[in-house]
């Protein structure tokens, strides 16, 4: 392994490749921090003008636009309660709080180091554990999909705060929404009207983006209607050392970084599903399994730590199945996949013995490029806070004219601007009825996944269920759904109980 690591090394540790690294970071921090831009957007963006490059250095540029857009997204995130990646929308419900209370720095300090060390995991779990980790993600079919699914759905109970009928109701929502279009398995129109843009659907980043930036955007337009002077949230950084938190504070949240850090990268592992669901996870879990739930989403770093810690987790993740079977593990690292087969090289097993420069030169570019992101955000980070001196009043039409702008250049159509604006008055109307819209994203996210693995494993087993309960990998997810549920319930029943009794004395 040492002599493949000078291989690659010697290819990419070079002038010309530690340029390419500095300027994928930057370049992806800035797409990331935008709402509405995105990872997948700045790669197929620069995937055309690594045509005239090197193997190795296109390659180079890719994976580092991929590591600087993912933990970009935490910058708008925190200050602005706007995610500017679905990666980082769990980020916002601790990380906005702490920056209400002057304390954005801090966040960004926590949200920046542990994105840093959340990478490093996933790529040290990248480099030894990847052929077995794949061994076992490859023996994944629709079985044990669905059960993954249904896992995944039943943390909707973690995100409904204090109404778990809301938060189904928001979840619920969710999936309706992602059955618009065509269908997946049988290619019949579903809820189009006739409207010929409904029939691919909604797209995540339209509905991300209306219902955490337009509908934010529309409440502070009503909220200056009655104000005197527009707020202006003020962040002390004269006093700030370091990134803004003490030893005591890091060490506080060691096994939360591990736990957030495991789900990350298993997460990340399995084709399909990614950061975007990995950070909402990660933060569930987190908080069903705290000492003090009741302060999560009122601005604690616990919150944060989860979250920037398992969207980064599953970069590395994501590119286990990638390296080895070929496999895309969401859509970066699909657009990945697309880089690679442009410059002749095809992932697999033989790419570890017939392109050890290139694999090694992504391990390394994985490190170097951790730690650029690190240092660019620490020099970065008084320049991150100033943007909230700037007036709300001239700062959310810039992030409304960006998020037009996001969402035209997904597709090229006028759709998903209406689609924004739509989502938008959801999430507004969500949040004056006090619901929650997280679940709205679980939903809409896993609620595709569920369904087309239950047809897919119906038809397999000729009408027969028994096969998801036999599985045993599907079996184990299920068993731990209804642990879940039945957890979540006994919460739920505690927390009512007093309340009943206070009403009956």
């Amino acid at each position: 392994m040492l002599e493949s690591f000078i291989i690659g090394g010697q290819a990419v540790l070079n002038l010309q490749g530690i340029l390419m690294m500095i300027l994928g970071v930057v370049i992806g921090i800035v797409f990331g921090a935008i709402p509405g831009l995105s990872a997948t957007m700045a790669i197929a963006l620069f995937l055309p003008i690594t045509y005239s490059m090197s193997p190795i250095m296109g390659i180079t540029l890719l994976v580092a636009l991929y590591i600087g857009g993912i933990s970009g997204g935490l910058i708008s995130a925190i200050l602005t309660r706007i995610p500017g990646t679905p990666s980082s929308v769990a980020t916002t419900f601790d990380g906005y709080p702490l920056t209400q209370k002057g304390q954005g720095a801090k966040a960004l300090g926590v949200g920046i180091v542990f994105s840093f060390l959340g990478t490093i995991f996933s790529t040290i779990v990248l480099i030894f554990l990847a052929p077995q980790i794949a061994k076992v993600s490859v023996k994944f079919g629709a079985y044990e999909y669905f059960a993954v699914g249904i896992f995944s759905l039943s943390m909707i109970s973690g995100l409904s705060g204090d109404s778990l009928v809301k938060g189904l109701f928001s979840g619920l929502v969710g999936c309706i929404f992602a059955t618009v279009g065509m269908d997946p398995i049988a290619s019949v129109e579903r809820f189009t009207y006739g409207v010929i843009d409904l029939k691919s659907g909604f797209n995540i980043l339209p509905a991300l983006v209306g219902l955490f930036a337009i509908s934010e955007i529309l409440f502070a337009a009503e909220k200056a209607k009655f104000a005197k002077e527009t707020e202006v949230i003020k962040v002390d950084i004269k006093n700030i050392k370091g990134f803004g938190f003490s030893w005591k504070e890091f060490f506080s949240q060691k096994f939360n970084f591990v736990y957030s850090s495991i789900i990350g990268t298993f997460i990340g592992i399995l084709p399909g599903i990614g950061g975007g669901v990995s950070n909402v996870l990660a933060y569930t879990a987190v908080k069903n399994r705290s000492k003090y739930p009741e302060k999560f989403g009122t601005g604690i770093i616990d919150g944060v730590v989860a979250s920037e810690t398992a969207n980064n987790a599953s970069i590395g993740g994501a590119l286990v199945p990638l390296l080895t079977l070929g496999i895309p593990g969401d859509t970066v690292t699909a657009m990945l996949l697309g880089g690679l087969t442009i410059h002749g090289i095809s992932p697999g097993p033989l790419m570890f013995t017939q392109n050890v420069d290139i694999v090694y030169s992504i391990f390394i570019t994985m490190i170097v490029g951790s730690i650029l992101m690190l240092l660019i955000e620490f020099y970065g980070l008084r320049g991150f806070v100033a943007l909230l001196k700037i007036n709300k009043a001239y700062l959310l039409p810039a992030i409304f004219v960006f998020c037009t702008i996001g969402s035209i250049g997904l597709r090229n159509r006028m759709f998903d601007v209406w689609s924004i604006v739509l989502f938008g008055m959801l999430g507004y109307g969500f949040q004056k009825l006090d619901i929650p819209s997280s679940p709205f994203i679980l939903g809409f996210i896993i609620g595709p996944m569920v369904e087309v693995n239950l047809r897919r494993g119906m038809m397999f087993s000729q009408g027969s269920f028994m096969p998801f309960v036999t599985s045993p990998i599907a079996a184990v997810f299920l068993a731990a759904t209804v642990v879940s549920i039945s957890f979540a319930a006994f919460k739920q029943y505690k927390k009512m109980k007093p309340a009943k009794a206070s009403t009956t004395n």
